[in-house]
């Protein structure tokens, strides 16, 4: 448990480094993603892209399970 704590918060200090790189990438703007811009209102639910990032997750985590 305590190895796995240490890689996420790895992960998640690498993530904050790399963030000016990775906001560049086209992520949240994926063809499926829902978005609905009126006058005075905005709705966006990125559902292709939770699906891409849960696919790579979860493929991730079957490899370091092995």
């Amino acid at each position: 448990m305590n190895r796995t704590l240490i890689v996420i918060g790895l992960i998640i200090i690498a993530v904050g480094l790399l963030w000016p790189w990775l906001s560049r990438l086209p992520f949240g703007q994926l063809p499926g993603d829902i978005a609905v811009r009126r006058e005075g209102f905005s709705f966006f639910f990125p559902i292709t892209t939770m699906i891409l990032v849960s696919v790579v997750l979860s493929a991730l985590m079957w490899l370091f399970n092995r």
